[in-house]
């Protein structure tokens, strides 16, 4: 029986690359990949689906594999360059292939499979880049792509007849109506519908994490995660203030906090939880202060008693809600948010 190696996200392509594979007599194994910036199975953006519920319906087996560091490095300092924002499309397409090659070893695969849809991702789904993406990743005519693999060059899976190209399909551009009538042909009735992106092509997103690795090369997970949560706020000296926006934001703040963090609230009253990172002297915790004073209920009332808590002592100070103004020099904003806020 052949064997293939399936890059999984848990989305409706890459389930259906997978189906169409198993139809054929091929025992998949799928690997969804993890990493710091959003591609996690609890998000909700396009490389990021549930991928165990299809895999115990139809029966193939996922394995999961967080590529950590190595896909840090590559946001940072992308061989083929980012997309519009963050996003370094070629280049995590190409780890994630390195890193499948390495499950070859392991089980005896013959090739790889992707759900890639030709022309439907603008940076890294065209015809001239899945050839380079290839090279790059050691694997030239080991990756079959079988929803377009008939506008694409054969594979060596396909010319030695481990794959029946007769049964592939040629899908391509933006419309997800030819995956989905096949969806239905296989059964497959509940997938995630199609999203815009990771979080690396969100605006605002690769704003903030272009403006936090400019003042750290090396950020810690917490300081990754807390890019997705609250406003955010750098003083002069570098500290970084991050407010809740809602409650479900303050329990995640409080969970990230480090030991050296300091978090801020108001007691008895609808307040932001703050979390001011590591490093900040008492006069910009006062700073601190204020900005959740003024994002609280109590923001009319001319002063207001917060609660601080450092890592084993807390206190409470008074101090007065600021005028916006006071607050827009120090936000992190990308420039179209500023816009709206102005309008």
């Amino acid at each position: 029986m052949p064997k293939a190696i399936a890059l999984y996200s848990g989305g409706l392509d890459s389930t259906l690359a997978i189906l169409v594979a198993m139809r054929q007599g091929i025992e998949v194994t799928a690997v969804t990949f993890l990493n710091h910036f959003g591609c996690d199975i609890s998000d909700k953006s396009s490389c990021s689906k549930d991928p165990f519920s299809a895999a115990e319906k139809f029966g193939f087996t996922v394995k999961l594999c967080h590529l950590a560091d190595k896909f840090i490095d590559i946001v940072k300092n992308p061989k083929f360059g980012h997309g519009k924002n963050m996003n370094p499309c070629i280049d995590c397409r190409i780890l994630m292939l390195k890193e499948a090659k390495e499950f070859i070893s392991t089980t005896g695969a013959d090739f790889i499979i992707t759900g890639e849809v030709l022309y439907q991702r603008p940076m890294s789904q065209r015809r001239d880049i899945f050839p380079k993406i290839d090279r790059e990743a050691g694997l030239k005519g080991y990756v079959l792509r079988p929803l377009s693999a008939k506008h694409l060059p054969l594979t060596i899976a396909e010319q030695t007849g481990l794959v029946d190209r007769e049964k592939l399909y040629g899908f391509h551009g933006r419309s997800r109506k030819p995956q989905m009538a096949l969806a239905k042909e296989f059964g497959l009735t509940e997938y995630p519908a199609p999203a815009g992106g990771c979080l690396l092509t969100d605006p605002l997103y690769s704003y903030r994490l272009h403006e936090l690795l400019s003042y750290n090369e090396t950020p810690s997970v917490k300081d990754i995660n807390l890019l997705r949560l609250g406003r955010h706020f750098r003083l002069p000296s570098g500290v970084k203030i991050v407010v809740g926006r809602d409650e479900k934001e303050n329990v995640t703040i409080e969970a990230l906090r480090d030991k050296d963090d300091i978090l801020l609230w108001i007691e008895g009253i609808g307040s932001p939880t703050t979390i001011v990172c590591e490093g900040a002297t008492e006069e910009e915790i006062m700073t601190a202060a204020a900005f959740c004073a003024r994002y609280s209920d109590a923001k009319n009332q001319p002063s207001v008693e917060i609660t601080i808590q450092r890592y084993k002592d807390k206190t409470t100070i008074k101090v007065t809600p600021p005028y916006n103004t006071f607050l827009e020099q120090y936000r992190i904003a990308h420039k179209n948010t500023k816009k709206k806020k102005a309008a």
